[in-house]
């Protein structure tokens, strides 16, 4: 026993020792730390919390390239070139790209709104796999109908799968698997955003056709074709308050069902010179259609038969279909009816086109040398910028740190959408043109003004044009009306 404790007392002391010179270390290190952390205490207070925009992953040996790496033969567009040229995107693979951060921005404020919308009718947010069964797709009989544009892969089993363009056939089975739904559960109205695949021939035009994009696609069950109907016409009434919303002029037509087939299908088409959508539109009454649901040589309008029908372009940005039991008898979704028995639910299904509606807006409303958002999803809503280093209004840029940190402190809506200029080894000039680039609602340039008795500050509002000169009152009333999301 004495021989055991002669062993382990060498061990016990060193322990001991090596704890005292830790506690010693520890301790000497927490004072470095409290130093570094009241150093830290004294930077100005505007700079812990503000958004520079040397800190934003905007690079511009991304930005400066231009269109100089397009594919040969590649069709681009004004959308496409603003926003590479702004840092929103860059090419990755032939109709891929990347979304850099201020496009992220954009694409989450626009999910926002459309969860709003789609929340507000009762839709329920889900999310299904993109990769899907071959044999759920060759039940509905799309797997061949589909033909290239269908992503087709194989596992390692040689079970073949597609990466999902729609999800008819996938919703369909979730609802059929659910054998205790009852009609006092409908209309059951389900939706998701997620990565879309098609296998495009050409992609072009950037983000408005592409074979990877993002898009908000619903699916609806009705106890009734009359219920389906009303469920159907809530959903487009939805799209159009979100365009209404967004600023945009969208024009709701009569559309072909295509390949997912239906009873009735509408288009939500953005008028654009580049649209690949012929249009028909009378002068004289709400009738609207897709070229292809209209006798090409037909002038008079079918509806009121007096108007004359004006052809014009457009990128469609949504597309609703009543499906009615195209699917639900296929997959056999079904619900138990009042009289307890089971019946095939009547469906409907509803796209919005996520990275495309952001591309289309910039498409019809940017000139082309600045990008004009619709201020709903803008990236940021205030760019700030304080004069060039070393100039005469020098002085003047600690008011523009306060100024981003007062907007943030007063003007709750805008917290995390002012960003600070801070590259003030760069003329003012130069500033202004990326905050055009960016597309800004509103640029602040604090300059010889700020320094003034009664401070002033120039304001550039990009959707207008305007220029103003106004007191940080005049300044906050201005900004306190904007919407955020």
């Amino acid at each position: 026993m004495e021989s055991l404790l002669s062993k382990i007392r060498p061990r016990v002391f060193q322990c001991l020792h090596r704890t005292s010179v830790l506690l010693r270390r520890s301790h000497s290190g927490s004072s470095q730390n409290d130093a570094a952390a009241a150093a830290a205490s004294t930077e100005p207070r505007a700079f812990k919390h503000t958004l520079l925009v040397s800190r934003l992953y905007q690079p511009s040996s991304l930005r400066d390239m231009g269109l100089d790496n397009q594919l040969p033969g590649e069709m681009t567009c004004k959308s496409q070139r603003l926003m590479r040229q702004a840092g929103l995107i860059h090419p990755s693979n032939p109709g891929c790209y990347y979304y850099l951060p201020a496009m992220v921005r954009s694409m989450e404020k626009l999910m926002r709104v459309i969860d709003q919308e789609m929340q507000l009718i009762g839709g329920q947010k889900i999310d299904m796999p993109s990769l899907c069964s071959a044999e759920l797709w060759k039940a509905s009989e799309r797997w061949d109908l589909m033909g290239n544009e269908l992503l087709r892969l194989k596992d390692r089993h040689e079970h073949d799968y597609c990466l999902a363009p729609t999800h008819e056939e996938a919703v369909t089975t979730l609802i059929a698997h659910q054998t205790s739904l009852s009609y006092r559960q409908l209309p059951l109205l389900l939706y998701q955003i997620t990565r879309k695949f098609r296998d495009e021939l050409k992609p072009k035009f950037g983000l408005l056709r592409g074979r990877e994009f993002y898009m908000k696609d619903m699916y609806s069950f009705d106890v009734s074709e009359e219920s389906a109907v009303q469920t159907y016409e809530s959903v487009c009434e939805a799209y159009t308050r979100l365009f209404k919303r967004l600023g945009l002029h969208c024009v709701q037509v009569q559309a072909d069902t295509g390949n997912i087939g239906g009873k009735l299908s509408h288009e939500f088409q953005l008028p654009a010179e580049i649209g690949e959508d012929r249009l028909l539109v009378c002068g004289s009454c709400s009738f609207s259609a897709n070229l292809e649901t209209v006798t090409s040589d037909r002038s008079d309008c079918p509806q009121c038969k007096t108007g004359t029908m004006v052809e014009s372009r457009g990128i469609e940005v949504g597309h609703t279909f009543y499906l009615g039991k195209k699917y639900s008898d296929v997959f056999n979704a079904t619900f138990s009816n009042a009289q307890g028995k089971y019946s095939v639910a009547e469906m409907g299904c509803y796209g919005l086109g996520v990275t495309r509606i952001v591309a289309a807006a910039i498409e019809v409303m940017s000139t082309k040398e600045r990008i004009c958002w619709p201020g709903l999803i803008a990236p940021y809503q205030v760019c700030v910028i304080p004069p060039k280093k070393g100039s005469k209004e020098d002085k003047a840029a600690v008011l523009a740190e306060e100024l981003v940190h007062t907007l943030g402190e007063t003007l709750p809506g805008l917290r995390g959408e002012v960003v600070l200029d801070d590259r003030t080894q760069m003329t003012i000039g130069k500033r202004l043109k990326d905050a055009n680039k960016l597309g800004y609602p509103y640029v602040v340039v604090v300059g010889n003004g700020a320094l003034e008795e009664t401070p002033s500050y120039e304001v550039i509002c990009q959707q207008t044009g305007d220029k103003m000169f106004l007191s940080k009152d005049g300044l906050l009333d201005l900004l306190v009306r904007v919407e955020t999301v």
